[in-house]
């Protein structure tokens, strides 16, 4: 193992992302960051959750200063291995991002630019804001399982339009508003589901149709249905959408990207550190864009728990 810590920066790149976007513009992109002097060491992924074995294993070797080329899924990702690792504390680690993915949420949410050059003169910068993580327990099958997330988490209609998008991408093909796309396609098909919700010492039971749990307020490229979010206040904030009629969901889009869609009467929100969910029939889970699996889940607050480099100096 390498003694003390390495200072030049590990950059873990998602070729895939943005429709090969990291792939293709990865050449400006090292430029870029020669130009600006920084000194790395980079690594493009394989095939999925190869980011997470890059950053477990890149740390453990004593590499504290993380560069994500790449999308919410590549972060989420890294974030997961950052909580893997044994040697530092997870707030000890620099986080930086040059987007390249096609949502982007999590970066909306930090004022990351989506031009290389400033990206890369918002990391060298290093104005940092240490944020909550959350995690999930749920289950595949008959097998729990567990995920570190670091912006939304989705459960409901929210995860098969995920889903359907991510389908949509791994296809290959150029589909312009994919996410909302899946929106209008799913409403043929979803059903709402019986739910038991405890957040913290508070129990509600309902017919929802989707549960949007959160750091931040940003998901579905733009959307804000977690307007209230506050990224370090040691909370989740949730918003529950109860049964709804499907042309109501149409009718209420514009709701959901300008975060007025907290206000409609089907829709109540809360905030929590811990938050049970059990359903029937099943219910689905994604996390920062990334399809997982099923109910029962089990939501825990993470606070102050992961370093990243932002574009402004107060989110509050």
């Amino acid at each position: 193992m390498t003694s003390g810590k390495v200072n030049h920066y590990l950059i873990i790149v998602n070729p895939n992302a943005g429709r090969r976007k990291g792939e293709k513009d990865w050449d400006t992109i090292s430029s870029l960051l020669q130009k600006a002097g920084f000194t790395y060491k980079a690594l493009f992924t394989k095939a999925p959750r190869h980011a997470i074995d890059i950053a477990v294993s890149h740390i453990e070797n004593g590499y504290h200063r993380i560069i994500v080329v790449g999308g919410d899924g590549t972060m989420n990702e890294v974030v997961n291995g950052i909580f893997h690792q044994k040697r530092f504390l997870t707030s000890d680690i620099s986080l930086g991002m040059i987007t390249v993915g096609t949502g982007n949420d999590w970066g909306r949410m930090f004022n990351i630019p989506r031009g290389y050059a400033e990206a890369i003169a918002t990391i060298q910068q290093n104005n940092s804001f240490i944020q909550d993580a959350g995690v999930v327990n749920y289950y595949h099958g008959k097998n729990q399982r567990s995920r570190y997330f670091v912006n939304i988490a989705g459960i409901g209609f929210d995860a098969l339009v995920v889903n359907k998008t991510n389908k949509i991408k791994m296809s290959g093909k150029r589909v312009p508003w994919a996410y909302l796309k899946s929106i209008i396609t799913s409403l043929m098909k979803y059903r709402h589901t019986n739910t038991k919700i405890r957040i913290d010492d508070h129990e509600i039971k309902n017919d929802t149709f989707n549960i949007s749990i959160g750091i931040c307020k940003y998901n579905g490229g733009g959307m804000m249905q977690l307007p209230g979010a506050i990224a370090d206040d040691g909370l989740f904030d949730i918003t529950v959408i109860n049964k709804i009629k499907k042309y109501d969901v149409i009718l209420n889009l514009r709701k959901l990207y300008n975060g007025k869609i907290v206000n409609h009467p089907k829709v109540k929100t809360y905030k929590g550190k811990t938050i049970l969910i059990d359903s029937m029939p099943l219910i689905h889970l994604e996390t920062d864009g990334e399809s997982l699996g099923h109910s029962p889940f089990t939501f825990n607050i993470i606070p102050r728990s992961i370093k990243v480099l932002v574009g402004m100096p107060s989110l509050h």
